[in-house]
């Protein structure tokens, strides 16, 4: 069994308890306008060009039979949707400026990978499957979190629930801790701007919050200007969480600013033309105001 991820990030801090090392699925079944990681979007394998690292020797342009890689005014130029050896344009780089998005491992190959930070776990660590969506490879998510967890490893999963019950179901009985997104309370906003209705996600969010894993789950909503950070929409979220669970744990994220630099590598527009800025400790209060007002008793600031 194989499964496709994007990135492996080591001696992570906020993805859960301790030390952690965090694997990434490629491929989402949304597209959020903010998204914080475009690059895992969408679940097709691509190369990328790295335009700091590129020194302009021209290599790549000399080997593309298909005008994939291209010499313009502006610099060299990746052209991912023509048909190229790309292995062998991406191997031929010199400085290192062609790369794939993404790499195909095995559970054994995941696992062995995973397993290298092990020293660091014992410390309240281990390891969270993020995204992306780990549930759209739920039997390739399910192998890598059941092998963990005999391996003694605390096992952590960041997920959007957008996906089949049947998807949630299967992971559950082999994690220690759950992060689940409720991002947009209103169907046609969810729609609009984060690329699906939410019916799927609030329908699996009722299958978490009253199944035996509710107190090991985190609900989140990152903070995004002119989007989510709105108090109707903490309020309608807050009420709809402690309606169902009245101890559940709900995180309120600070807007990140740092995605915008990976638009360009994957050709998609961000949804800000000028950045802004993280909240305020007292604005972050305030929409723990909200959330307090409207129910929810166990509240994290991020």
């Amino acid at each position: 069994m194989t499964g496709a991820i994007f990135d492996i990030r080591r001696f992570s801090t906020h993805d859960g308890g301790g030390i952690r090392t965090t694997m990434f699925f490629k491929g989402c079944p949304l597209s959020c306008v903010w998204c914080h990681n475009p690059e895992g979007i969408s679940a097709k394998r691509r190369p990328l060009h790295f335009p700091g690292k590129c020194i302009g020797c021209g290599i790549c342009c000399g080997l593309s039979v298909h005008g994939g890689m291209t010499r313009e005014a502006e610099g060299i130029r990746l052209h991912p949707e023509r048909e190229e050896d790309w292995t062998a344009l991406i191997d031929a780089c010199p400085a290192g400026a062609l790369s794939w998005d993404s790499r195909i491992v095995t559970v054994d190959e995941a696992v062995e990978e995973l397993l290298k930070d092990r020293a660091f776990f014992k410390y309240g660590g281990g390891v969270t499957l993020s995204g992306g969506e780990p549930l759209g490879q739920p039997e390739f998510a399910t192998q890598v979190l059941k092998r963990l967890q005999a391996e003694g490893v605390h096992t952590a999963i960041e997920t959007s629930l957008q996906a089949g019950p049947e998807a949630l179901r299967m992971v559950l009985p082999y994690l220690y801790l759950i992060y689940a997104d409720l991002k947009i309370f209103d169907e046609e906003r969810h729609k609009k701007y984060v690329g699906a209705s939410n019916r799927n996600i609030l329908k699996n969010l009722e299958l978490l919050l009253t199944s035996d894993k509710r107190s090991q789950t985190i609900i989140r909503t990152p903070l995004i200007p002119e989007y989510t950070a709105d108090p109707a929409n903490i309020a309608a979220i807050s009420r709809f969480l402690s309606g169902i669970y009245e101890d559940v744990s709900y995180e309120l994220l600070n807007y990140n600013p740092l995605a915008e630099a990976k638009y360009h590598l994957v050709d998609r527009e961000f949804c800000f033309k000028e950045n802004p800025g993280r909240y305020s400790a007292e604005q972050m209060e305030a929409f723990a105001g909200v959330a307090r007002e409207n129910g929810i008793k166990k509240i994290i600031i991020e």
